[in-house]
């Protein structure tokens, strides 16, 4: 019967030495190394062991490295193909360190690579050395997690020192010499937050006019409710460290004081629904659903506060999606835009054909109003608007106008002559128990 044929295993020696002394000699340690290596190989003969030429020799460099230059040609070797076993004359040639061991062992594994230590009777292709490998293994997985449960502690305790453990410093704050430093600029917009979110009491709203104005994170991108949800709920603002829900003093400065803190706390406790009407009835829009930008979305109502002073807003459907869209007007002031409709609505009050069409719409619906009763009725409006209440404004605006577009060039305003109508005859209902 014929011979299996022996397949051929090609052998790369590694070897390696702390030290540059000696390195100078005629033959020095790595000398003695390959040379013990190559006679174990050439034992190995039957077996098939071929040596390669290629050379793998590390001198004067640490084990506790996994950079060294001979040992990277050798893993781009083990990559390519190019080699099947390693050979090496102690296992503390190839690391010192148990964790870069297991990762070189993950190596030689995906590419079916087996290593021999000549003078420890260590072989990988044997069952007794695959033996020993797991339970260096399992002594490298011991040491991973004894250095995690280390870091865990240490980062533990020194949270609970007030310490700053690293990571991305918030939004008025930078990192000097590990710890964190008041950014002043970053904390007086961190201050205007907590003020304006006070005044407001939506993230939503606040959010949307952060956008607006152009204010970044701290990663200069626009704010967004998610941001700064967590943003409101941060205790390194009022000069805590916080790990694991415990919050400590910590060493940095606050930005935030306790009474504002507090009062944003109660805020936010609140839910949803009645922030949201909180807001709502703070801040009127009476243009709300009849304003439209020039891509035919409707502009959303939004507000801020710089100091005492509250700025309105009428903004672009696109710039709250943050898209960008040069043809549309991305924000109006909403105190100049709401005094133009009104001023285009009083003029319509006064016109002359606007009355008549208005008696015309009455007749035809046999209200029984009489066109001097209509003219009357108009012209009284226009010298009480200003007496009117925001949300007898906002009915009347409501009545009046079917829809407002806003358009680089200006605005178009289309009106309604029913609401003329349905108002005119609410005005006469209203007189008429003064007349009596």
């Amino acid at each position: 019967m014929s011979k299996t044929p022996i397949r051929k295993q090609r052998c790369a020696i590694y070897t390696r030495k702390s030290s540059e002394e000696g390195l100078d000699m005629e033959f020095n340690s790595l000398h003695a190394q390959r040379e013990s290596c190559e006679a174990y190989i050439a034992s190995q003969k039957a077996e098939g062991w071929v040596l390669v030429p290629n050379a793998y020799d590390d001198g004067g460099i640490s084990g506790g490295t996994l950079e060294r230059p001979a040992l990277q040609r050798l893993l781009a070797d083990i990559e390519a193909g190019r080699i099947d076993l390693v050979v090496v004359y102690k296992i503390d040639r190839l690391s010192r360190s148990l964790m870069d061991f297991a990762k070189l062992v993950d190596v030689f594994d995906r590419h079916a690579v087996t290593f021999v230590s000549v003078t420890q009777s260590f072989n990988t292709t044997t069952s007794m050395g695959r033996l020993t490998l797991n339970i260096l293994l399992s002594f490298a997985q011991f040491e991973r997690e004894v250095a995690g449960e280390r870091i865990r502690d240490k980062i533990a305790a020194s949270r609970k020192k007030g310490m700053w453990m690293g990571g991305n410093p918030p939004l008025g704050y930078d990192v000097k010499e590990r710890k964190l430093v008041v950014n002043a600029e970053e904390a007086a917009t961190v201050r205007a937050i907590f003020q304006r979110f006070l005044d407001v009491g939506s993230t939503t709203i606040l959010a949307r006019a952060l956008a607006a104005e152009g204010v970044i994170t701290k990663r200069g991108k626009p704010f967004n409710t998610g941001y700064l949800y967590k943003m409101l709920n941060n205790q390194v603002y009022i000069g805590m460290a916080v790990h694991k829900g415990t919050a400590y003093p910590g060493e940095h400065e606050a930005i935030i004081d306790r009474d504002l803190w507090d009062k944003v706390r109660a805020i936010i406790k609140e839910s949803p629904r009645t922030r949201a009407n909180h807001t709502r009835a703070k801040t009127p829009a009476p243009l709300k659903g009849l304003i439209f930008g020039a891509d035919g979305r409707a502009m959303t109502p939004t507000h801020t506060r710089r100091g005492d002073k509250l700025y309105r807003y009428y903004i672009a459907a696109a710039l709250m999606k943050g898209e960008e869209n040069p043809d549309i007007v991305r924000r109006v002031p909403a105190a100049e835009i709401e005094a133009a409709v009104i001023d285009h609505v009083r003029g319509l009050l006064r016109a002359p054909e606007v009355i008549v069409a208005t008696w015309r719409a009455a007749r035809r619906q046999d209200d029984g109003i009489t066109e001097t009763e209509v003219r009357g009725a108009l012209h009284d409006l226009d010298p009480l608007w200003d007496e009117l209440f925001p949300a007898e404004q906002a009915r009347v605006l409501q009545l009046l106008v079917e829809r407002i577009e806003v358009h680089k060039h200006g605005l178009d305003i289309r009106f309604r002559v029913d609401g003329l109508r349905t108002l005119v005859a609410d005005i006469r209902a209203a007189s008429e128990p003064r007349a009596a």
